[in-house]
């Protein structure tokens, strides 16, 4: 029998945590439209109700103050400063079920692997071009494109080891696929630390729900790079920009838990065609490398000449075979928004099936029929920059003004293989506690997978909340927070 959240309320005798929180005209990941508590929800909310509201939240800043003495933090960049932030918590878990969570993996799985042969395919024989699935001067023209990557022959044939893709659900309940991240993929740090926390902070809840672990994630990685090198035991390094950079924590706190070295660009040096680290007894090789750094930054000599990021060489010695990168050099041709649209025609090509997860319905602006309809109705649509990320660039039309969509209109007229649009889609929504009340907010998620042997999806992943009332956009960087994700065995 399903409990409802006035139930729920009448059987607190503090003040009841969800007594005022409304549903509203979106689809709610705990609460059905009925206010019925879903099924997989009602143990965690009865945790809740025996707690009692001012316990929650005692536990929701003791959650907040252990992020800081954690110092698990990432950087926003305005007006050419740097500032350090804790990444914004919130103790209500997204929780998803088993028969819910088979469908993303499957589709997860099914997408990477389409993916995978897509780059395989660009960088060698070019098969999709010449057939005309996808027309060879949107790949051509992507910014990600490398032609330095042509012929390319990654190591073990996978060119996208670590990959994080961005899944929202509509008010439809379907869950569609926003966003590839396919180049230098960040976040699941804080999946990690999120899921530390909230073990902590309902230790007696984990006992009872059977909650899939996550936390084997840094040893599965682990695995993974070394998979790529044929030496017995290969030495893996972790490649940073530096300290300022927004995802640093992430870097260091994975070495760490790898156990391997985190090191810049100035750590490694090329020597006789094979990768060295500088140590404190010498030069050691390294054979693998899992960099955080983007593909025009890797090697000066042959990308971006003013680079101070990467090695000199590298990009020779990784095309010899002497070392592996992950991810390869090149997948920033998948991050492309407009090479995004083009998914599906992918699984269908390589795979000969159905995606089993939709991408959002997508115009691309370069095209002039689908152009004129993002014209005149921008002020209903949400235009993305193809190359942008975190927020950036892009134009959430219903709450725009006149002058920003005129703005936006010009950019379109003026690039128009450089934006995309996509109907405003409703994203679901969860209870969070917000200056000390529940609300609802609007979030997604970016489940991790990883390629090897075979292809591990994380299970669960990070769930992005839009802390800001009404707003859609989930990005740290424009002032989201996070959830942990708990998929149910």
């Amino acid at each position: 029998m399903k409990a409802s959240l006035k139930e729920k309320a009448s059987k607190n005798t503090s003040q009841a945590l969800f007594s005022r929180y409304r549903v509203e005209n979106f689809f709610d990941e705990m609460v059905c439209e009925e206010g019925d508590i879903r099924q997989w929800y009602q143990f965690f909310t009865e945790s809740l109700t025996t707690l009692g509201f001012n316990e929650v939240l005692q536990r929701q800043r003791a959650a907040e103050k252990a992020f800081m003495s954690m110092g698990i933090t990432f950087n926003v960049y305005r007006d050419g400063a740097g500032v350090e932030r804790i990444f914004p918590f919130d103790i209500i878990p997204r929780i998803i079920d088993t028969q819910e969570w088979d469908k993303i993996e499957q589709g997860l799985q099914q997408r990477i692997k389409a993916l995978n042969f897509f780059l395989h395919d660009i960088y060698g024989p070019k098969t999709i071009l010449k057939d005309g699935v996808i027309p060879k001067e949107v790949v051509y023209s992507s910014a990600g494109y490398l032609k330095q990557c042509e012929g390319l022959k990654p190591s073990r044939g996978i060119w996208a080891h670590v990959s994080g893709i961005d899944i929202i659900k509509h008010n439809d309940g379907i869950n569609y696929v926003l966003e590839d991240n396919l180049r230098v993929p960040s976040g699941v740090s804080y999946v990690l630390g999120n899921r530390d926390i909230m073990k902590r902070t309902f230790p007696e809840v984990f006992e009872r729900m059977e909650v899939r672990p996550v936390n084997d994630y840094p040893l599965r990685l682990e695995d993974i790079l070394e998979y790529l090198s044929p030496r017995d035991k290969p030495t893996v390094v972790v490649l940073t920009p530096g300290i300022y950079n927004s995802a640093y924590f992430e870097h260091s706190f994975l070495a760490q838990q790898m156990g391997v070295e985190l090191v810049e660009g100035r750590d490694l040096v090329v020597q006789d065609g094979f990768v060295h680290m500088r140590t404190t007894r010498g030069f050691k090789r390294v054979d693998v490398i899992y960099r955080r750094i983007d593909d025009t930054s890797l090697d000066p000599l042959i990308f971006n000449p003013d680079s101070v990021l990467g090695v000199p060489g590298l990009f020779e010695a990784y095309a010899k075979g002497n070392v592996a990168l992950a991810n390869a050099p090149g997948t920033g041709v998948a991050d492309d928004k407009v090479i995004y649209a083009y998914v599906p025609k992918m699984i269908k090509y390589y795979l000969e099936e159905d995606p089993i997860l939709p991408n959002v319905p997508t115009y691309m602006c370069w095209n002039e029929k689908e152009r004129e309809h993002v014209m005149a109705n921008i002020g209903k649509m949400v235009v993305k920059a193809a190359h942008q990320s975190g927020g950036y660039g892009m134009l959430v039309g219903p709450h725009s003004t006149k002058k920003e969509q005129t703005a936006f209109k010009e950019k379109i007229k003026k690039y128009p293989r450089e934006y995309i649009a996509q109907p405003t889609m409703a994203l679901s929504r969860i209870p969070t506690i917000v200056e000390d009340q529940v609300k609802g907010r609007h979030v997604d998620l970016r489940p991790y997978i990883l390629c090897g042997k075979d292809v591990y999806v994380m299970p669960g992943g990070l769930t992005r909340v839009a802390l800001r009332e009404g707003s859609l956009v989930v990005n740290s960087s424009q002032g989201g927070g996070s959830k942990d994700t708990w998929v149910l065995r």
